[in-house]
């Protein structure tokens, strides 16, 4: 993997690497545990938010012209109410927090520290820009859901080595469609934080 350049931008500036960075969300999240049915004009609507925030963070991962990875990440009082309103409701300062949308990489590129300089990339810039705290949401499927493989090994191992914690305390629910469904339906949410040094 010494090939691998990782690359970072903000805002307008992620702007020719949008329609590839959407696909790449489409493919990495159609596995278990997001099993998303993705949508082109929904991404680009999702993907323009983070693209109008002067303040985002985008950091992606090349192998040669190839966009395999990408984390993006935002001030969590510039994003939707519904990821504000479970620290808003328990009155935690959402100015002091960055928000990580996403981390998404290829099955091919993941064990080869990839993930980690993503995460470490994050927290150094939330440090430069002030924040104190970061984090991120992810989606929690049954544990006997019926489409999850017998080999899936969950990121809490790695979210945990690298200092988050899981605040049952703090869920939300995000809408969109499974793969084999017909309709959307609300999936639950639970976040992790960090507090930075």
């Amino acid at each position: 993997m010494d090939a691998i350049r990782l690359s970072r931008c903000q805002g307008q500036a992620i702007a020719p690497h949008l329609e590839d960075l959407a696909r790449l969300r489409i493919r990495v999240f159609r596995d278990f545990p997001y099993l998303y049915d993705g949508d082109l004009g929904y991404e680009a609507d999702y993907l323009s938010r983070y693209a109008e925030c002067p303040a985002s963070l985008f950091l992606l991962a090349f192998d040669g012209d190839a966009l395999v990875g990408a984390a993006t990440g935002m001030p969590l009082a510039a994003e939707v109410a519904d990821f504000r309103a479970p620290f808003e409701a328990r009155g935690l300062p959402v100015d002091a927090i960055f928000y990580y949308g996403e981390s998404v990489l290829l099955s091919d590129y993941r064990g080869h520290g990839i993930g980690k300089a993503f995460m470490a990339e994050r927290e150094a810039h939330a440090r430069r820009e002030g924040f104190t705290t970061v984090a991120f949401c992810a989606v929690e499927r049954p544990e006997a859901h019926p489409r999850q493989p017998a080999n899936y090994t969950p990121l809490h191992g790695f979210w945990r080595s690298r200092g988050y914690a899981r605040q049952p305390a703090l869920t939300t629910t995000f809408r969109w469609k499974d793969l084999g469904e017909t309709d959307a339906t609300d999936k639950p949410m639970v976040f992790w934080l960090k507090t930075l040094e």
